[in-house]
């Protein structure tokens, strides 16, 4: 009979905790959208988790990062209880999110808080290089960004900046040492990408770095 008693409370207090958790996670979502820095200092003041994520498994840094609500994400990246590699269901993280978007500041502060700038398939060079975000570039490069980077299907930011980024963009990966001869799994190169793209300024970048390379070249086609 005790025990049955203590099984009800407990059961009615966890009810009452999920209850809750819920209500949180709602306003906590809400003032993402709305970039309601008030309501969000006092939730993350009340206990709520900084890195909670929605019911699609997006975190609340990324969510916001992605609205464009950077006073919200500037609190949620000041959190000490913050954790800036937590991921959305497809292995994105909040840097690859401000890199995209060419928050260079954020970028910045992610970093300092040990944000992975190299990981395993899509980078956040790969997404500077797609948004032509050159400051965003020189920092993950300074910061040792693999320049070469590979998607999951063998992409790499020179030709993510050749297809969707811009000229700039691709000249920069160029002079700091890009490979423009790799090519991804379906063999194209990211001068294939500049022509698909019909992006007529990459596409001489490109040509002209390709010339450039093979004058260089030895007889035997060394270096």
């Amino acid at each position: 009979m005790i025990r049955n008693v203590r099984k009800s409370i407990t059961a009615v207090a966890f009810g009452l905790f999920t209850v809750a958790a819920l209500a949180d996670s709602g306003a906590f979502f809400r003032a993402i959208k709305q970039d309601n820095d008030v309501a969000m200092r006092s939730l993350l003041a009340s206990g709520v988790d900084p890195n909670t994520k929605d019911e699609k498994g997006v975190p609340g840094l990324y969510m916001a990062l992605q609205e464009g609500s950077l006073r919200v994400a500037r609190l949620l990246i000041d959190s000490p209880r913050l954790k800036p590699e937590t991921r959305n269901a497809t292995d994105e993280s909040p840097l690859m999110m401000a890199a995209l978007k060419g928050h260079l500041d954020l970028a910045r502060q992610l970093i300092a808080r040990d944000a992975d700038v190299n990981k395993p398939g899509w980078t956040p060079l790969h997404y500077a290089a797609t948004g032509g975000h050159l400051d965003i570039m020189r920092l993950l490069l300074e910061e040792h960004a693999f320049i070469d980077a590979q998607s999951p299907n063998g992409t790499t930011p020179l030709m993510m900046a050749a297809s969707y980024g811009t000229p700039e963009a691709v000249k920069l990966l160029i002079e700091a040492g890009a490979d423009i001869h790799m090519r991804n799994q379906k063999g194209l190169s990211a001068l294939d990408f500049a022509r698909r793209a019909e992006r007529r300024d990459s596409v001489e970048l490109m040509e002209t770095a390709l010339r450039w390379s093979q004058q260089k070249q030895g007889p035997r086609g060394q270096w």
